[in-house]
């Protein structure tokens, strides 16, 4: 749960009372699976914030088409 909030894994281990060691070899499924929760809910805000019509909404686009698709203003369209 504290993966998925974006809590970093420095501040897990104090919660739980473990090395760092311990936290990433005992719970490496729940760290992966809170990342990917916390990707997930990010991208839902994005696409969320995309969908409107200011200009958050352009910058949202711009981001995504970026990270998601490799775009970039500054290369030659594709042919």
């Amino acid at each position: 749960m504290l993966a998925s909030q974006g809590i970093p894994q420095s501040e897990i281990c104090r919660v739980l009372d473990l090395s760092a060691k311990t936290l990433r070899k005992s719970y490496r499924r729940e760290l992966d699976i809170g990342a990917v929760k916390l990707e997930a809910a990010l991208v839902g805000h994005l696409l969320r914030l995309a969908a409107g019509s200011d200009d958050v909404a352009l910058k949202a686009i711009i981001f995504l088409l970026q990270c998601r698709f490799g775009w970039s203003r500054y290369l030659p369209p594709r042919c």
